[in-house]
């Protein structure tokens, strides 16, 4: 998981920070939590996990690693799978408002994305990841076009990055929703 090699540790620290930020306020609102994802394979929801008191938070997941999942669990059109992509907005919003109505949560993250080191393309390189989170009936989904920001991608760090800034995109929503 992250943080087993040095160069994670800035990245495993950031993330530990932010799930202990959102476990907090979402606690401490009552809010509840639910997360689908692909790339990521369940790092967001150990992450959320790992915090004492999650329990009262988070609901469950969804690691929804095939299209077949995406569509038969999450409620992923096929025509958005096929005119969008997996890897695309349009699915990671389906993604989280799927798992959002699955589990009944007042909240939810929704990941798909391309960790490596195969599977990228000219258009989507390895580091394109989609992330939709959703407050209610707010939504925010960003390409997190890890590629661009970062040098020397491996699937460990698409996938820890992907995490992180999920979880902080979600504090900004829930901070957001509040004001």
């Amino acid at each position: 998981m992250c943080g087993s090699a040095k160069p994670y540790k800035v990245v495993t620290k950031t993330l530990d920070t932010v799930t202990q930020r959102v476990v907090k306020y979402m606690k401490e609102k009552g809010l509840t939590l639910s997360a689908a994802e692909s790339c990521t394979g369940g790092l967001v929801s150990a992450s959320i996990t790992s915090v004492a008191g999650a329990s009262a938070v988070y609901k469950g997941g969804v690691c929804s690693y095939s299209e077949e999942i995406k569509m038969s669990v999450l409620g992923v059109s096929e025509e958005t799978l096929e005119r969008s992509g997996v890897y695309s907005a349009e699915t990671a919003s389906e993604m989280s408002g799927g798992v959002m109505a699955l589990m009944k949560t007042d909240a939810a993250i929704g990941i798909t994305g391309i960790a490596g080191p195969g599977g990228g393309s000219v258009q989507k390189p390895v580091g394109t990841v989609y992330v939709s989170v959703r407050v209610k009936d707010k939504e925010e989904v960003a390409d997190l076009a890890l590629y661009k920001e970062y040098e020397e991608l491996d699937r460990e760090k698409v996938r820890c990055l992907a995490a992180q800034k999920a979880l902080e995109m979600l504090l900004r929503l829930l901070m957001k929703s509040e004001g």
